[in-house]
């Protein structure tokens, strides 16, 4: 049997979402966009589905747009603030640890003359929120920062973030791929101006998530063609993976207390137990301000992959960076930005726990680990000489 610790990556589908998607793709077969009883029937799930995923995540209905994931919500939200109508000024600020699919469009907008910056971490990868305001000066048009880091599991002071743009009139996103459905995310409480996440993150289906809009922002449309969602996003709309989120966003608000304690006891399980067996280990990130369900560990002398791969071979899946850089040996932006060297980052390895992990997995790992590390180190010396 096998023991899934990549949850961060992509989550297990739940099989009542599962047999959820199952029904819609046999039932829902009309387009949502039709005026016929069958496009009828498919508007009303979405419908539905788009009040669950408001509910998560403190938003009006109105203000959910349906996006093939995170990816898209991200360059929706980026691009459609700075091609968009309300558009001022020609400057965007992010943080140093953003996702890939929020730095690409950042660079893609430099590349065409705006100005982009980066608000340095602390080696604990803490944002430094001194500098984060100073780079929010009158020529500023979008803030970007992601809410917990996907390799780390760092939360952002995202209220603290938001209180400063606010009082800078620059608007906020907020990437929440890894923290919905693991904490409470509420814009009800935390005004930014447009939140991204993933279904695949939260035990729902891969290829669909939403960017949450507030305010009748006006966005230039990232997908032209059709004028779906308000006209901010075209194309017909993924009726049952928008299904499979929408259960998966109401399981997630009934069971998010429970699931946050759960993974956390079993995080510090895992690393308690790493610190007790494993000589010259390190914790990569803030240990008071992180995901419950996260754990980056650095493995003095190893190559993360390498006992990434180890793990694989007895049963145990992990990873030694973000999913979308894997299959390339490369240090992590990340771990970089917090002051690692690059052999430093390129020893970490992240272990994420989730809906069907136990204490006797954690426990498995543990007894593993000792033996894989020590055979890892063994062949990187013998490697060197």
């Amino acid at each position: 049997m096998r023991i899934y610790l990549d949850h961060n990556a992509t989550t297990p589908l739940r099989e009542e979402v599962a047999e959820a998607i199952a029904r819609a793709l046999r039932d829902l077969f009309g387009n949502p966009s039709s005026a016929h009883a069958e496009g009828a029937r498919a508007r009303a799930a979405v419908e539905q589905a788009r009040e669950q995923v408001a509910a998560l995540v403190g938003a009006q209905p109105s203000e959910v747009v349906f996006t093939s994931g995170a990816t898209e919500a991200n360059h929706l939200a980026i691009h459609g603030v700075a091609r968009g109508p309300a558009a001022r000024g020609r400057a965007l600020v992010a943080s140093a640890v953003e996702h890939p699919s929020v730095e690409e469009p950042l660079a893609a907008l430099a590349a065409d003359g705006f100005r982009a910056s980066r608000a340095p971490v602390d080696r604990d990868g803490r944002l430094d929120l001194a500098a984060l305001e100073a780079a929010l000066d009158a020529d500023t048009m979008l803030c970007s920062c992601i809410w917990a880091q996907n390799e780390t599991g760092v939360l952002a002071p995202v209220e603290a973030v938001a209180e400063r743009c606010r009082a800078r009139g620059v608007p906020l996103h907020v990437d929440a791929t890894q923290a919905v459905g693991k904490l409470p995310v509420r814009l009800d409480r935390v005004p930014a101006d447009l939140l991204s996440a993933s279904a695949h993150k939260l035990d729902g289906p891969k290829g669909v998530g939403f960017l949450v809009v507030r305010g009748g922002r006006e966005l230039a449309p990232w997908l032209r063609g059709g004028g779906q969602e308000r006209g901010r996003r075209g194309g017909t709309v993924n009726a049952p993976g928008i299904v499979g989120l929408g259960l998966a966003a109401e399981l997630a608000a009934a069971e998010l207390p429970a699931r946050a304690e759960a993974a956390a006891a079993l995080r510090d399980r895992l690393w308690d137990g790493i610190a007790a067996k494993v000589p010259r280990v390190r914790r990569n990130g803030a240990p008071e301000a992180l995901l419950p369900n996260t754990l980056n560990v650095a493995f003095d002398g190893v190559a993360g992959d390498v006992l990434v791969e180890a793990l694989d071979g007895e049963g145990v899946a992990a990873s030694a960076g973000a999913a979308c850089a894997s299959g390339a040996v490369h240090a992590s932006a990340a771990l970089l930005a917090m002051g690692r060297t690059p052999t430093e980052a390129r020893s970490a390895v992240r272990f994420s726990v989730g809906l069907g992990n136990d204490e006797a997995q954690i426990d498995r790992v543990v007894s593993l680990l000792p033996d894989l590390v020590a055979r890892a180190r063994a062949a990187a010396l013998a490697d060197a000489r």
